[in-house]
């Protein structure tokens, strides 16, 4: 019966309801009294708590197939039975019910005098009380979901609030309370300097966001090693203050530094131009404002009145109205992928595939969407943070995403960097290492492209989260389709051993793919025009550049120049699709340490994992036969299944060959079964196979 599952949950509503009737007297049918006494005689009061959790668990399982508004998790059926076996025991308790009264069907009935009565004897009331309200309490946090960290960030909070109150209405010694009708003393005035000047220090900038309640599944931010601040050296800031605006004074240029803004690895110098005196035509003297270019030209030789050994000018910062001087900071401080994924522009998100970025120059930390960027370019010389970049972005997906919604490929030709992942649940098949078999993954992904567009056309999705909420009214499907991520650490490596069908299969994913839940992450490490394209840049329209050699490879990998003078170890600047202009970050550091533990920890999840094949492997022994034997053997076969009957001429006409490889497929075909025996003087020959055949994927089980 296909509906045997539905039929049973009906019956359970059904007896619950009828049974409910019967304990309330509005039925008095005979063959219920003996039911409905033994419900009351075992459980008491807890007879009609049982009939509505059955009627509860019919409608379940009546609406298994129904996208439900809810979800139910084991660990809230546990705390409702928690709840129901602790109330019968307090009730039987209260009540200072007996044996006999229990036999009546008062308190508890039997089920609570047997909870009630011999902790009793052995413990006393008050201390098994003490006991089952404790048991009470922890019954009502599993059906909430409510943790021991929750219940006491909650008091902790609290705590602080009742702080703030205290402090507001008993104001510490020494500091008189403001009285309501006082008028509040005007401030001193302050010297110009000092108001126009505004400090932005990474301690006071951004202020941490509520920790958010993780679900049980994923990792603990313990795992995680937080990050160390340091704060701002008010004598080196004044110092370079003064000789940025002595720098330019001697060039003639008046100018002022208004703003600071202090990052984890630059403090970027907001100058305002000021005005210089020019004679007119007519003999008058009148004020001009001094041209940004003017500001712009001197980088060299700010940097060497500051010393610095690279100096990056941003002319003008946008939305600020100055010209952003960025000078190194003498002390550097990691950012960590701990501090990132606690901040309030992370969990504001709210998205799966949330990538934590950085923090930029003034130390407030970035974050983006992965699914909305939809893929990512990278470029950077050696040693620049490109590899440590790409491991953060994995280690942030696979901590905040279970493998069931999240699926990672990765392609590392180097062989050194991705292959610590190996072993991860997230990952389809292993890290691939060689360059011939980066080539089918990517043809993989685009006829797993292909295939999820069929399937959204059937239920008519749009893209993948419409997809999934739709997958179990139309097709019955409990298992959603997961995002897949692709990561590739040098793509000038593909694109020297298989250009054409590494640029052909990357560009048609990257203009496509994004629908589909497909996202790509390409790095390299040599930006020329030969590696990047045109094709292939202007179907990523996000990209990010740490260090690069040249302001040519700047322009490649930004259009504009500035990569040229970043300073290398995760200094880095984003170009997001909706930006005006590049970003500059510093670039999150995540540990081998944290990297192995988060591994490890996936791991221990899922301890029967094991990696299957990855599902690519026939489409690379396939492409492997084709090259042995000819790359249009597939089209000819596909010929040989439409027609009744065909012939080497006939393949020269449609495949545009010439003779002798026509003539050689049709060997191949004959040796395969395909077509009968040839005939004299190159007459068509009759097809043995149809369209329901597959003869390669046959030859292919036969090696």
């Amino acid at each position: 019966m296909p509906y045997r599952v539905e039929m049973a949950g009906i019956l359970l509503f059904l007896l619950a309801v009828v049974t409910f009737l019967a304990l309330l007297n509005i039925t008095d049918s005979p063959w219920l009294g003996w039911w409905t006494s033994l419900l009351t005689q075992t459980f008491g009061w807890g007879a009609f708590a049982l009939c509505i959790m059955v009627a509860a668990i019919g409608v379940h399982v009546v609406l298994r197939k129904v996208e439900r508004p809810y979800r139910v998790r084991p660990a809230q059926v546990i705390g409702v039975e928690l709840i129901l076996l602790t109330a019968l025991a307090l009730s039987h308790q209260l009540t200072s019910s007996t044996l006999n009264d229990a036999y009546l069907g008062k308190g508890g009935g039997l089920v609570g005098w047997a909870l009630s009565a011999p902790p009793i004897d052995i413990l006393g009331p008050f201390l098994t009380g003490l006991i089952y309200v404790a048991f009470l309490l922890w019954g009502t946090a599993l059906v909430f979901g409510i943790r021991w960290h929750d219940a006491y960030r909650a008091l902790e909070g609290a705590s602080a609030q009742l702080g703030h109150l205290s402090d507001r209405l008993a104001p510490p010694a020494g500091r008189p309370k403001r009285s309501p009708t006082s008028a509040p003393a005007p401030p001193a005035a302050a010297p110009v300097a000092a108001q126009q000047t505004v400090i932005v220090s990474e301690t006071t900038a951004v202020s941490p966001a509520p920790r958010k309640r993780r679900s049980r599944q994923l990792p603990s931010l313990d795992l995680l090693e937080a990050g160390v601040a340091i704060g701002v050296n008010e004598a080196e800031v004044a110092q370079k203050k003064e000789t940025i605006e002595q720098a330019l004074a001697d060039f003639g240029i008046p100018a002022e530094v208004t703003q600071i803004r202090r990052g984890p690895a630059v403090t970027q110098y907001g100058v305002l131009p000021g005005y210089i005196e020019r004679t007119g035509p007519d003999g008058e003297i009148r004020m001009h404002k001094v041209r940004i270019g003017q500001i712009a030209s001197l980088r060299r030789d700010l940097a060497l009145a500051l010393a610095a050994p690279r100096l990056r000018i941003q002319a003008p910062v946008p939305g600020r109205g100055v010209v952003g001087v960025e000078v190194p900071n003498e002390e550097v401080y990691l950012v960590r992928l701990h501090d990132i994924v606690e901040s309030e522009p992370f969990t504001r998100l709210k998205a799966p595939l949330a990538l934590s970025m950085g923090r930029d120059v003034s130390g407030t930390p970035v974050a983006v969407d992965l699914g909305k960027l939809p893929h990512l370019l990278i470029a950077g010389t050696t040693g620049s943070g490109k590899s440590v970049c790409i491991n953060a972005f994995i280690s942030c997906l696979v901590f905040n995403n279970v493998p069931e919604e999240l699926r990672l490929i990765m392609i590392d030709p180097k062989k050194v960097e991705l292959v610590r992942f190996n072993g991860l649940p997230h990952l389809i098949g292993k890290v691939e290492v060689e360059a011939d078999r980066a080539v089918g993954v990517l043809r993989w992904l685009t006829a797993e492209m292909d295939r999820r567009y069929e399937l959204f056309a059937k239920v008519g999705a749009r893209n993948l989260n419409g997809y999934n909420r739709r997958a179990d009214k139309e097709t019955g499907s409990d298992e959603p389709l997961p995002h897949i991520a692709v990561f590739i650490d040098e793509l000038a490596d593909l694109m020297h051993t298989y250009p054409g069908d590494v640029e052909r299969t990357l560009c048609r994913l990257a203009q496509m793919a994004r629908a589909t839940g497909i996202h790509l992450i390409v790095a390299t490490q040599r930006p020329s025009t030969d590696v990047i394209t045109g094709l292939i840049k202007a179907n990523f329209p996000a990209r990010l550049s740490f260090a690069v050699a040249s302001g040519t490879d700047s322009r490649v990998i930004l259009d504009t120049v500035g990569a040229e003078h970043l300073l290398g170890k995760g200094d880095m600047l984003f170009l997001a699709p909706d930006a005006s202009g590049p970003a500059r970050i510093q670039g999150v550091y995540v540990s081998d340490r944290e990297i192995e533990q988060i591994v490890s920890y996936w791991q221990s999840m899922r301890p029967d994992y094991v990696p299957d094949d990855p599902p690519w492997e026939t489409l690379i022994a396939k492409y492997a036969l084709l090259d042995e034997t000819d790359t249009l053997l597939e089209a000819a076969i596909e010929l040989a299944q439409k027609y009744d009957t065909i012939s080497a001429s006939f393949l020269q006409r449609r495949l545009r060959l010439g003779y002798p490889r026509a003539a050689r497929l049709m060997e191949h075909l004959y040796e395969m079964g395909l077509v009968e025996d040839p005939k004299m003087g190159g007459k068509t020959r009759k097809t043995l196979t149809d369209e329901d055949d597959d003869p390669l994927n046959r030859m292919l089980s036969e090696r």
